[in-house]
C-alpha cells in the first residue's frame, strides 16, 4: 500500500511540518537528489517496531555515522519524520535494512520494510534500496558491549549502530561494484 492519499494523490506527509512535499508541485528534494552523482548524503535505517535506527553518510559516501533513533509511532508518523529527516539533511537516497529470516525468507517484518521503503519513496522520488540485514543487531551490541556500554544506554544505542553497520555494509558494495565497472 501506498502513503498516498486516494483523494489528492499526495503523500501522509503532505501538510505537516517538515514535510518533504510542499504541495502538488511535487516533492521538495535537495539539490544533489535531482541528478545522479558521486556527491550525496545517504540515509540507513533499521526499521523496529519500537525505534528507528538512523545512521547518514558523509557528502562522499563513505562513511557512515550513527544518528540515533526516533521512536516509531505507526507508520503514518514514522514516514513523516523520516520524510522531513530527509529535507533536512539533505539525503539523496536511502538504505533500508529487510530483516529476512536466516533460512533467507521473508517474514512479516521484512513485507513491512518493503512496504516502508515503497511508500518512502513515492512520497520523496528517491531511490530506495533494501539490505539484507542479518545478524546487524547481534553485531551491534558486540560492537557495544566490547565499548563498555552496558544495560538500557546499550539497547537504546543497538539500533542506530544496527543501521549504521547497515548503511556501511551498502556503501561498500557500491564502493565495490564501481571498482569493478571502472577499467584500470
Amino acid at each position: 500500500a501506498c502513503c498516498r492519499r486516494p483523494a489528492t494523490g499526495m503523500p501522509a506527509c503532505a501538510g505537516l511540518p517538515n514535510s518533504c512535499w510542499p504541495g502538488p508541485q511535487g516533492p521538495r528534494l535537495p539539490p544533489r537528489a535531482r541528478y545522479t552523482s558521486r556527491r550525496m548524503r545517504v540515509l540507513g535505517l533499521d526499521l523496529g517496531s519500537k525505534r528507528i535506527g538512523i545512521a547518514i553518510s558523509d557528502p562522499d559516501a563513505n562513511i557512515a555515522f550513527p544518528e540515533g533513533t526516533l521512536r516509531s509511532a505507526g507508520r503514518k508518523a514514522d514516514l513523516a519524520a523520516v520524510c522531513a529527516l530527509i529535507r533536512e539533511r539533505e539525503i539523496g537516497r536511502v538504505v533500508i535494512g529487510l530483516p529476512r529470516h536466516m533460512d533467507g525468507r521473508k517474514g512479516p517484518e521484512a513485507l513491512a520494510a518493503e512496504a516502508f521503503a515503497k511508500a518512502l519513496h513515492e512520497a520523496t522520488g528517491l531511490p530506495v534500496d533494501t539490505l539484507d540485514e542479518r545478524w546487524t543487531s547481534a553485531e551491534a551490541e558486540r560492537v557495544l558491549r566490547s565499548q563498555g556500554h552496558d544495560g538500557r544506554r546499550r539497547r537504546e544505542l543497538v539500533d542506530s549502530v544496527a543501521a549504521s553497520i547497515i548503511l556501511r555494509t551498502w556503501l561498500d558494495l557500491q564502493r565495490n561494484q564501481r571498482d569493478r565497472e571502472e577499467p584500470s
